[in-house]
């Protein structure tokens, strides 16, 4: 059977500029007269993994090793410098705290919006709308513009919308983050139905401890290399240790 997620030797680089022009006709000139310069910096060096169906891997690392970079590659936001990135089945991209959403729209707009660039009928997120707001205990806000939501709503929000629309693969950048303690073993245990179910779970966390328990896998980012790829309970001992 082949892997649902497959990278190898990927490498990400982006170009920071030395330039400290502080007006725009000075940086406009220096367009024009080639005079810019950059530093490259790679976020990501020659990693490589891959991922079966209904596997959960966590990836674990300090801020700037790479984790979040690698997330978006795998989602198809961005495209690596070098190596390949494959993905089979469809994704439930859950990458940032707002979930990409608009906020001068409601929650109930939102999900439609969110179904539909996820592929998803509106009639199949109408089946699955109850269950949804349920889940995010937001049914007193459910036409409230998500602008005037806290950061936990927009979470719980997030999360229900990508873990409850049937996605093959969900990518979680540290969704657990906020939110009360009630609420996180609700998302973990909604998170362990999917794996029962085959969904597979790639999973970012500052807290090796959530990781462990969330995930059977764990890879340890270091400054954009992997350091360590093994069993979650291994590879977080290591890096708490570190």
């Amino acid at each position: 059977m082949l892997p649902v997620v497959s990278v190898q030797n990927v490498s990400m680089m982006f170009r920071l500029s030395r330039n400290r022009e502080y007006r725009v006709k000075e940086y406009l000139l220096n367009v024009l007269r080639g005079r810019l310069a950059y530093e490259e910096f790679w976020a990501l060096r020659d990693v490589s993994f891959q991922l079966e169906r209904g596997e959960s891997l966590g990836l674990i690392g300090a801020n700037g090793s790479g984790k979040s970079t690698l997330l978006k590659l795998i989602a198809g936001i961005m495209r690596p410098t070098e190596g390949k990135v494959q993905v089979r089945g469809s994704i439930a991209p859950l990458i940032e705290i707002n979930g990409g959403f608009d906020r001068t729209l409601s929650a109930r707009e939102n999900i439609y919006l969110t179904g539909a660039m996820h592929g998803h009928t509106r009639a199949y997120m109408e089946s699955r709308f109850d269950e949804i707001i349920a889940f995010a205990e937001l049914e007193k806000f459910v036409d409230v513009p998500v602008a005037n939501y806290s950061s936990g709503m927009l979470s719980r929000l997030g999360f229900a919308i990508a873990t409850l629309s049937n996605a093959d693969i969900v990518i979680a950048d540290e969704v657990l983050s906020v939110g009360d303690a009630r609420f996180r073993k609700k998302c973990e245990a909604r998170m362990q139905d999917m794996l029962d179910e085959g969904t597979t779970i790639l999973f970012v966390s500052h807290s090796a401890a959530q990781v462990e328990k969330v995930c059977r896998r764990a890879i340890w980012l270091e400054k954009g290399r992997v350091r360590m790829d093994g069993p979650s309970r291994e590879v977080c001992r290591a890096y708490s240790q570190n």
